[in-house]
């Protein structure tokens, strides 16, 4: 009997590998097509996305969405991984290191940016990862990546000898490095840094709020089904059943008329706002959630009613109206609730990035004529 297909909101605990987590999964679901999006050190705890059977197919995709985390930093002392996990290479006291020097540094690290990844990292560089070419001594020069820090809000900052732990709560996009900007703010301080602590909170519209522990999910497992996962993390589109047929075979279609409505999760509409430089973090001294507790933000609803509906290919009509954009994946379902592929707009045509309706399955999607 296969598995069926959706995704699994793990919190996952410290000392485990992402991929130990798969593995779990695996034995829990009794399928090997499970995959996650998105690794997490195994230092870090937190919000794990992973998909079973078709839902495997929208990690990719997963992947690419904001991710929100609440470090603590340590400035005095720089690391071999950037991490606690690492032997301690350099450092300087962070004892006369003001709150207003902390929150200047902070700013430059919020925003577009560009970041050198840690050299302990899963980067291929020549074929091979990073980390292990660091671990053999030949350590690459990493080039710097293009990142973008959407949040980067200073919370409690506490003296610990010649130490500074900074608390943090950082929202960014896909690919950047927590232990990364940890180095880099005690580098702009002269102290050195490291985090010592990382949870991850959200990944796109799933919070830790709905993740579950494997001693959980081992008792009762929670799958969040693949219609209601990918109507939660991407614009929405229902088609007439032609239309569905046609994609579900994989064919390009026409932009359909302005009748047809995307609605925009609250998630992604808030990603497509890009802040003004500056203006990303909070007033010094705003609370954030320490480490190891959920994240205060409210939790993105599973469906989207009440989201602003918006006319493939065309501006806002109104305010608060959001479109998506063409580099956004849509969901694209048929009259019956069956998610049907993933496509992406381009030169006025909905192309596929992925089915999962069957082909067998689309006769069966509606019928014919719709209009």
């Amino acid at each position: 009997m296969t598995a069926p297909s959706g995704l699994i909101i793990v919190d996952k605990p410290g000392g485990m590998t992402s991929h130990d987590v798969v593995a779990r999964i695996r034995k829990l679901t009794g399928t090997r097509r499970v995959g996650h999006a998105g690794t997490l050190d195994p230092m870090a705890t937190g919000v794990l996305v992973v998909g079973v059977e078709k839902a495997t197919r929208l990690l990719g995709y997963l992947t690419l969405t904001e991710k929100e985390y609440a470090a603590t930093i340590r400035l005095g002392q720089s690391t071999s991984t950037d991490d606690a996990e690492g032997e301690p290479v350099r450092g300087a006291s962070a004892r006369g290191i003001s709150r207003e020097a902390i929150d200047a540094e902070v700013a430059k690290l919020t925003g577009e940016i560009s970041q050198v990844p840690p050299g302990v990292s899963a980067i291929k560089v020549g074929g091979q990862r990073a980390y292990k070419l660091t671990r053999a001594g030949a350590a690459p020069d990493l080039a710097a990546r293009p990142v973008t820090v959407c949040e980067f809000a200073v919370g409690e900052v506490r003296p610990c000898g010649d130490y500074l732990d900074v608390d943090a709560r950082i929202r960014c996009s896909s690919g950047t490095y927590i232990r990364a900007l940890a180095r880099d703010l005690g580098a702009a301080l002269g102290t050195g840094g490291h985090l010592t602590a990382l949870r991850r909170t959200a990944v796109g519209p799933y919070r830790l709020q709905q993740a579950h522990s494997l001693e959980d999910l081992s008792e009762r497992m929670q799958l969040t089904p693949l219609p209601a996962a990918a109507a939660a993390a991407f614009p929405r589109l229902d088609l007439t059943a032609d239309d569905a047929r046609r994609l579900a075979h994989g064919v390009r279609i026409p932009i359909p008329p302005h009748d047809a409505r995307i609605l925009v999760p609250p998630h992604v509409a808030a990603s497509q706002e890009t802040p003004a430089p500056g203006t990303a973090s909070p007033a010094p001294g705003t609370a954030s959630p320490a480490p190891g507790t959920a994240s205060s933000a409210p939790s993105a609803a599973p469906a989207v009613p009440g989201t602003a509906p918006a006319v493939p290919g065309t501006a806002p009509t109104a305010p608060g109206t959001t479109p998506a954009t063409p580099q956004t994946p849509i969901a694209a379902f048929a009259p019956d609730g069956t998610l049907v592929a993933l496509v992406v707009e381009e030169s006025g045509h909905l192309r596929c990035l992925a089915v999962f309706a069957d082909p067998p399955r689309a006769a069966a999607l509606g019928p014919g004529g719709d209009s």
